[in-house]
């Protein structure tokens, strides 16, 4: 039973991870590419979502490469 709690507690890990790194990879495609509206909000805004989106995606993937580290046999 313990095997099957840690399974499941790392594959949730691992694919929330997976998750929140595509969705800041799509928010800084957004950003850098397509930034309709814009001119409704200032540079100031535009600044820290780039800052927020990038800190995001650094997460993720800083959380994935620790899940690869601590269990390779149990990621993809």
């Amino acid at each position: 039973m313990p095997s099957s709690i840690k399974n499941l507690s790392v594959s949730y890990l691992w694919y929330k991870a997976i998750t929140d790194q595509e969705k800041a990879s799509l928010s800084l495609e957004l950003l850098t590419n397509n930034a309709v509206g814009i001119g409704d909000h200032s540079t100031g805004d535009f600044h820290k979502n780039l800052d927020e989106t990038l800190d995001a995606l650094v997460d993720a993937r800083d959380r994935l490469e620790t899940l690869q580290e601590l269990y390779p046999e149990l990621v993809d």
